[in-house]
Parts: C-alpha cells; structure tokens; sequence
C-alpha cells in the first residue's frame, strides 16, 4: 500500500497529499480493506519497484484510479492497466465508466483506447464510458 501511496503522490497532475487523500476516505486501510474484499486493484513494476497501480469498483462499474510514476509514463504502462481494469469490469457490467478532469493530459489516451460519451460533471471534470465490446 506504500508505494501504490508513493506513486499517486508522485503525479504530476491532480495531486493529494497524504492528509488530503485520508480527508476523502483513502488511507491505507481503506485501500487494504478494498482489495482483501475483491479483486479490484493491479500494480504494475519495473526491476521490483512499482512504478503505477489501478483500482476499480466492481460494484458501481467505476475506474476510480490509475496512476504512473511520471518517468515511466508513454511506455504502455497505464495503458496494460487500463485493459486489466476493463477485462474485470466487462466481466461483470456491460458498460464501465471513469471520471477525470476535462483538462487532464490523461483524458485524450482513455478516449484513444475507446472511452467516450462524455458528459460535464461540473467542476471540470468530465465522466467518461465504455462499452464491453
């Protein structure tokens, strides 16, 4: 859980610190509570450290996290962990759906691997969907 901590507070965009993060519900306990309760999260590494993480929510359908460390972004890496997350979601729900700033550099490659239906959530953030193919 540390370093999947390390990494979110590594990104350079939509960063939380580790108060910020508690404040909304994610700590480590939460994270660890979540992943002993369902197969919901993939960290991905390079030579033992792990450089990004997934989670969805199974019940609601929702990519609610993926992160990279920023010197390991463009190498495919988010992009494995978006197809893990899709491969659980789609198991269990015929559409899945995301939220993410409008703005953010990481919209344009969920759009690329065939999110869409974009609707304004207000506060910049848009929510995005994917259908199981």
């Amino acid at each position: 859980m540390d370093a999947m901590f390390r990494v979110r507070a590594a990104v350079g965009e939509d960063t939380m610190t580790a108060e910020e993060l508690s404040a909304i519900g994610v700590t480590p306990d939460s994270i660890s509570q979540a992943v002993l309760g369902a197969p919901c999260s993939w960290v991905a590494a390079v030579n033992d450290e792990v450089v990004g993480f997934a989670m969805v929510d199974l019940d609601s359908a929702c990519l609610f996290a993926l992160f990279v460390l920023p010197e390991h972004e463009g190498c495919g890496i988010g992009t494995a962990l978006t197809h893990a997350c899709e491969q659980a979601l789609f198991q269990q729900h015929a559409s899945a759906w995301l939220e993410i700033a409008k703005e953010s550099r990481a919209a344009r490659p969920y759009r690329y691997l065939g999110w869409g239906d974009e609707v304004d959530i207000g506060s910049g953030d848009i929510r995005l969907k994917k259908q199981r193919a």
